[in-house]
């Protein structure tokens, strides 16, 4: 494997050498095809990119945990080609990489459009459950439930071939860069950020999108100083594919007044395309973290971060909603010490600290944090065939009767989080 394969991105470009370029970028699940209904006209004008995410169209299957790391690959395949500014037009996980480019790397994007997208897809333990579920039962039940939320029931039944189309990408998409997808979804929270987005943007969203729909785009609309907002009728998920000629048309429109500005896009002389961007002040002077009496870094923050990445956001809040006066210094020493001070440490990776959480659980006969505990080592990567492995193991060495209730437990959990959307 190859350092250059791993940090670089699946491509294809179509329209003139010389025009402006506008990149498009895809929606998880889907290949750089979800865009070809546009590209007979977009092409005439500019020279579209379109790319593949990870293990996506029979790209590569190096996973990308983090919607960071799919726009450092997005920008080496750029820099591999010369190409240095550009309008950016994504789709849903690509609208995400669209914000961090903007966010990041201003200086590259001359404007912007987001479609299906928002700062914050859900909630992380959405994505994380999708997770368990395609690591436990593969894509085959996302995929078979994909067109419900791409696509409006009319088009659904009017286009049974592009339905099939839709759940045959799905099904061949790498199962494990399609959890890494879901993780970096389940990360991707831009809200307190959108302010600092400073280019021309067009949020684009489907009037019947039940993934991230009118409310997500009016919060782009919102935080963002120069954007502005279209509502596709008659269109879902992937406005796209099922209202081309709509979507068409408002990329050209705003996309055209950046025409000449991407002209900087055309291959460059050796030196301008080796000149690295000015980084940002906030990457040159990180801001230091909290420390604490003894002058160590405080361990509450990261504490916090891993606490809810394990346990999930609605565990953790619930429990926060809980907390009172008589058990919240309680509450902060499990958050400083259990998760910031032993998960953060590097000596054991989470599957491993899982499993022994587990085994300690069921000797301990601790079966609400059990259940807790089940669901954590489920998106930390363990399998439902593991947990009964590790159970079945606790019988010899912690009891019998301690593992038959903790199977009692763990079958629910199981149970619940693997079992396929509808």
């Amino acid at each position: 494997m190859s350092e250059t394969t791993t940090k670089t991105l699946q491509y294809r470009v179509d329209g003139p050498d010389d025009a402006p370029v506008l990149i498009l970028g895809p929606s998880l699940g889907t290949t750089w095809h979800m865009w070809d209904r546009q590209i007979a006209d977009l092409s005439r004008e500019w020279r579209v990119f379109r790319y593949d995410l990870p293990g996506h169209g029979g790209a590569p299957a190096h996973p990308a945990a983090a919607v960071g790391d799919l726009t450092d690959r997005l920008l080496a395949t750029l820099d591999g080609l010369g190409i240095q500014r550009f309008g950016y037009a994504g789709c849903s996980v690509g609208g995400a990489v669209g914000i961090d480019l903007a966010l990041r790397h201003p200086q590259r994007v001359a404007s912007l459009a987001l479609v299906a997208a928002s700062p914050r897809f859900g909630t992380a333990d959405e994505f994380r459950r999708r997770g368990v579920v395609v690591r436990t039962n593969g894509l085959d039940p996302i995929a078979r439930s994909a067109p419900e939320s791409w696509f409006t029931q009319g088009f659904a039944a009017a286009q049974p071939a592009i339905v099939e189309w839709a759940v045959q990408m799905v099904r061949t998409t790498d199962p494990g860069c399609y959890i890494a997808a879901c993780e970096a979804l389940a990360a991707f929270d831009v809200r307190e950020e959108l302010g600092r987005v400073g280019v021309p943007t067009l949020v684009v969203v489907g009037s019947e999108d039940r993934v991230t729909g009118p409310a997500e785009a009016r919060t782009l609309v919102a935080g963002i100083a120069d954007a502005r907002l279209a509502l596709v009728p008659g269109a879902s998920h992937l406005a796209p594919v099922e209202q081309p000629a709509a979507v068409t048309d408002l990329l050209a429109g705003h996309f055209a007044g950046v025409a000449q500005d991407t002209h900087s896009a055309i291959p460059a002389p050796p030196s301008a395309m080796l000149s690295a961007p000015v980084a940002p002040i906030a990457e040159i002077a990180p801001a230091m973290p909290q420390m604490t009496a003894s002058g160590r870094p405080d361990p509450y923050e990261p504490g916090m971060r891993i606490r809810r990445e394990v346990l999930g956001d609605a565990h953790v809040d619930r429990v926060g909603a809980e907390t009172d006066g008589f058990n919240a210094d309680f509450q902060e020493l499990a958050t400083r010490y259990a998760w910031g001070e032993i998960w953060a440490r590097d000596g054991l990776d989470r599957r491993t600290r899982s499993v022994v959480t587990l085994t300690a659980l069921v000797a301990g006969g601790h079966r609400e944090e059990l259940a807790v505990h089940t669901r954590a080592a489920l998106r930390n990567g363990l399998t439902p065939d593991e947990i009964r492995e590790i159970l079945l193991h606790t019988a010899v060495y912690c009891g019998v009767p301690a593992a038959a209730a903790a199977f009692a437990v763990a079958r629910t959990v199981v149970q619940e989080e693997t079992a396929p959307g509808p």
